[in-house]
């Protein structure tokens, strides 16, 4: 009996089996076994409202009932799982239907690559096309982006902390300041412009850029319409391939389906993954310019890029793109979240806050440091899992499935500005 009572502590077993690796079961430690919509539950019953929605991957919440039932029907009349990229039924409706609802209304042509699970599958899929394409090496990235934990999107990723854990050069990137970077005076594409156009500038033309309109785990950093356009139009003034990564801010999380649609761009290369599996299933897409896919057969594969549940998936999700409603819901949601963001950073001015982000996927800036975590922390015990991000933790980002209610979203606020009080009135006590 004693032995099965402390194999029924919290987190005993992850502690003594599982790598020190592992981060967001410390900052939630409790054992989760059930999830709902944007709700879950702890093996206690405890009930939390979430603002986290798997790092963008629960776009249309946890066990949707629609994408659920074609999930079971699919899987009881035997279809396919696994079928590295052979052709299957489910992967051809897929192909259809995102042809006929995301790509023909945006008027967008792109070959669709299916380059392995992960947004960071994506993201080297992109980088090796790149260089393959242009015959050159370098990559420009940006600070405070993140493209992924795999050697190639490590190298294109700004966090110090992560970058070291390679254990080896990141080499043929060079990293350039993000929108604002220097500061709300600055446009730093002038000076990116100018490292390109100067030879003594010691850097080579390159490749691609690769950014993201809203750098995720770097801050909620918002890149202005015109910065992007400006991008863009760098890119096809020196023949650079532009590739957004759209893996966290994609699928309708600022309100468009793709991030970058309001600054009317073509970017060469998006990478995607996350909620475009539709129901937290591993799938990522890489999609680029038909004069782009100068592939060799096999010359970029993997086992698991035939991941046919995933497709089943995506399809039933793409349903909410038919129309407009979930883009328009998504906006009106977000309003919600910034005018309650803006109201908490007048109302407790010890946070040095700032409001960042657009639509579902925003955030409040701490400048006292260590206060995001404490706040989080203080979330998370009142029932709401709110994730920090930032290169110093430093910023609550506000990012729940794009289907929540409205209720749900002023109660998870609510239970934000309750643990920022909590917090306030031990800093007075201390």
């Amino acid at each position: 009996m004693k032995a099965i009572a402390e194999a029924r502590t919290p987190l005993t077993v992850f502690e003594q089996m599982e790598s020190e690796v592992r981060s967001y079961c410390r900052s939630f430690p409790v054992v989760f076994t059930k999830a709902s919509g944007h709700m879950l539950w702890d093996r206690s019953g405890k009930a939390y409202i979430d603002f986290f929605a798997g790092a963008g991957a629960l776009n249309y919440g946890h066990n949707n009932p629609a994408i659920k039932k074609k999930l079971i029907e699919y899987l009881q009349q035997d279809g396919l799982t696994h079928s590295l990229d052979m052709a299957t039924e489910a992967k051809e409706v897929l192909l259809q239907t995102f042809r006929e609802t995301i790509l023909k209304p945006r008027s967008l042509s792109y070959k669709v690559m299916f380059p392995g699970p992960t947004g960071t599958n994506s993201v080297e899929a992109a980088l090796k096309l790149a260089r393959k394409a242009t015959g050159r090496e370098t990559v420009m990235s940006f600070t405070n982006g993140f493209h992924g934990m795999t050697i190639g999107s490590l190298a294109v990723t700004g966090n110090r902390m992560k970058r070291g854990g390679a254990g080896m050069p990141l080499t043929h990137t060079i990293a350039i300041p993000y929108d604002q970077y220097m500061g709300s005076e600055l446009d730093t594409t002038l000076y990116i412009e100018r490292l390109l156009e100067d030879d003594g500038s010691g850097v080579s033309l390159p490749a691609a850029m690769i950014l993201e309109t809203v750098q995720g785990e770097g801050g909620i950093n918002v890149a202005s319409i015109e910065w992007l356009q400006k991008m863009e139009a760098i890119c096809r003034k020196h023949g650079i391939l532009l590739i957004i990564d759209d893996v966290q801010a994609g699928c309708g999380r600022t309100g468009s389906f793709f991030s970058f649609e309001e600054a009317g761009i073509v970017p060469d290369i998006v990478c995607l993954s996350k909620s475009i599996g539709g129901y937290g299933l591993p799938f990522a897409l890489t999609l680029f310019k038909p004069e782009l896919d100068i592939w060799l057969p096999g010359e970029h594969n993997g086992t698991f890029r035939g991941n046919n549940l995933a497709f089943v998936a995506a399809t039933e999700s793409l349903r909410y793109w038919k129309n407009d409603q979930l883009s328009r819901s998504v906006l009106a949601k977000g309003n919600i979240v910034r005018t309650r963001l803006e109201k908490l950073k007048k109302a407790y001015p010890f946070l040095q806050g700032k409001v960042r982000g657009k639509g579902l996927m925003q955030g409040l800036a701490v400048g006292a440091e260590g206060m995001a975590e404490k706040i989080c922390a203080k979330a998370f015990e009142r029932g709401l899992i709110l994730e920090t991000s930032g290169p110093k933790s430093e910023v609550m980002k506000v990012m729940p499935p794009l289907t929540i209610t409205e209720e749900a979203l002023t109660e998870g606020l609510d239970i934000l500005e309750a643990s920022i009080q909590a917090c306030k009135e031990e800093e007075k006590e201390q």
